[in-house]
């Protein structure tokens, strides 16, 4: 498609234009990003590197924190740069590939989150299939599918706004380039776009949440059939996968979920599920998971007697 444009540029506003609210942010994000790479580049070495960690659910939790570490890696460092020089500049191409990646792996992990739910109901509900059923080759499939889920909602995101004519206003209110604050600038009538984004991201959101729902709700109440050790065990690991899914889908239905408009709570709702949240994840699965928790330690003593001789 040809693309009508006189914009080649775009300018962030960011998230404040007070230098000194500017330099406190630039440490703030920095030490998220750093503690978001170190977190979840060490979930996936542990889960790598140890022989107690070769469940499906690990399997599932280690992809999961490579996608976390590259979602925050397509966001915090453009806004940490901008934050330290001020430069709040982004080319028309490196805003079409910041969007396509962005909505690429957050729907990705749309995805897995909904096969990481999928491997939970088998291995409480169906405990003596489990390892029939959640096979090696099975993971991989669920892993591929949620990559392409991924891909097509991007590619469909992308081709949807890649060909309107941005021809006047080139400022964005906001620190990264997402759908809604690009379409406020596309000299045309987006009703019928909008309309197409919020089915694309908003309906995706929504359904894979529903069936997030259902699926855990399932899990609980067959609780009651399990001793109370596993009753404790399925708790727990389950807790963690609600707190992630209600971080993660809670912002994302917000954002999508609704027609052509922006409010001021965007931005700060954005850095919640780009920056925050890819955060937590790995104190939310570590702290709350003895398994995960002993084989980092065993690894750590393992580096340090390696290093002592």
């Amino acid at each position: 498609m040809e693309r009508r444009n006189n914009v080649t540029f775009f300018v962030l506003l960011g998230l404040t234009q007070n230098p000194k609210a500017q330099k406190a942010l630039f440490v703030m994000f920095l030490l998220f990003y750093i503690l978001t790479m170190v977190g979840n580049l060490l979930i996936v070495m542990t889960i790598t590197i140890s022989r107690t960690l070769g469940s499906p659910m690990y399997f599932f939790l280690a992809s999961l924190s490579f996608m976390d570490a590259i979602y925050s890696s397509i966001f915090s460092p453009k806004l940490i740069s901008d934050l330290f020089f001020g430069e709040n500049i982004i080319s028309f191409k490196f805003c079409m590939t910041q969007l396509f990646t962005g909505h690429f792996i957050g729907g990705s992990e749309v995805f897995l989150l909904l096969a990481m739910a999928y491997d939970r109901y088998v291995a409480i509900c169906k405990p003596l299939h489990y390892l029939v059923i959640m096979r090696q080759w099975v993971c991989v499939v669920l892993l591929v599918l949620s990559w392409v889920g991924g891909f097509l909602h991007s590619v469909i995101q992308l081709s949807t706004i890649y060909g309107l004519p941005f021809c006047g206003p080139n400022v964005i209110d906001h620190f990264m380039c997402d759908m809604y604050p690009l379409l406020k600038l596309v000299c045309t009538d987006t009703y019928i776009i909008g309309l197409l984004v919020m089915a694309n991201g908003g309906l995706i959101c929504m359904t894979v949440f529903l069936l997030l729902l259902i699926s855990y709700g399932v899990i609980l109440r067959s609780l009651k059939n399990l001793s109370q050790e596993g009753r404790r065990r399925a708790l727990s690991t389950c807790g963690s996968h609600i707190t992630v899914v209600v971080l993660f889908f809670v912002p994302c239905i917000f954002m999508y979920a609704r027609p052509v408009k922006t409010f001021p709570i965007d931005k700060s709702l954005s850095v919640f599920y780009t920056v925050i949240t890819p955060m937590l994840n790995p104190l939310i699965y570590t702290l709350r998971n003895s398994e995960m928790t002993n084989a980092m330690k065993r690894l750590w003593r393992r580096k340090v007697l390696s290093c002592s001789k």
